[in-house]
């Protein structure tokens, strides 16, 4: 990544203005073994009191990056249970980086922040409905499967 992604304009600008990096060797201790790192390169996404809520491990490309970091952050905010940033984070990543291997599960993670922001289900159902439309054999499709029952 070092040769490829993490010297892209857009990836480095996307790290500065969103993100507070740390570069850590696979096989410093104690981090590697506090994080289970276990192959090259481990991303992990963390919020301000050190708790993970995203991880990939090996190489993304420059626009997969951005989308999966994207998503961390959203996810971050959605287990903090900032469901109006996670809402407009994962918005983002859906406008920003449609063709991500990220999308699908920021379509589903928008829809349930949706429903969990307002009590309305017709998001769970907009959700599974797009997904179905867009990713029909995708494991977030079927994680939404129940969600063609509202109504």
């Amino acid at each position: 990544m070092d040769a490829v992604t993490y010297p892209d304009e857009g990836v480095a600008k996307f790290i500065n203005d969103n993100l507070i990096p740390l570069r850590v060797a696979f096989d410093h201790k104690p981090l590697a073994s506090d994080f289970k790192v276990k192959w090259t390169p481990t991303l992990i996404t963390l919020d301000s009191d050190g708790v993970e809520h995203h991880r990939t491990v090996g190489f993304l490309a420059p626009e997969e990056l951005i989308g999966s970091l994207m998503l961390g952050i959203g996810k971050s905010n959605f287990d903090r249970e900032e469901f109006d940033k996670a809402i407009a984070t994962f918005g983002s990543l859906l406008e920003r980086h449609p063709k991500s291997d990220s999308t699908p599960e920021a379509i589903f993670l928008r829809g349930v922040s949706m429903y969990k922001n307002t009590h309305d289900p017709k998001p769970l159902r907009a959700s599974y409905d797009k997904l179905t439309a867009e990713y029909p054999d995708n494991e977030w499709t079927k994680r939404a499967y129940p969600y063609r029952l509202i109504n």
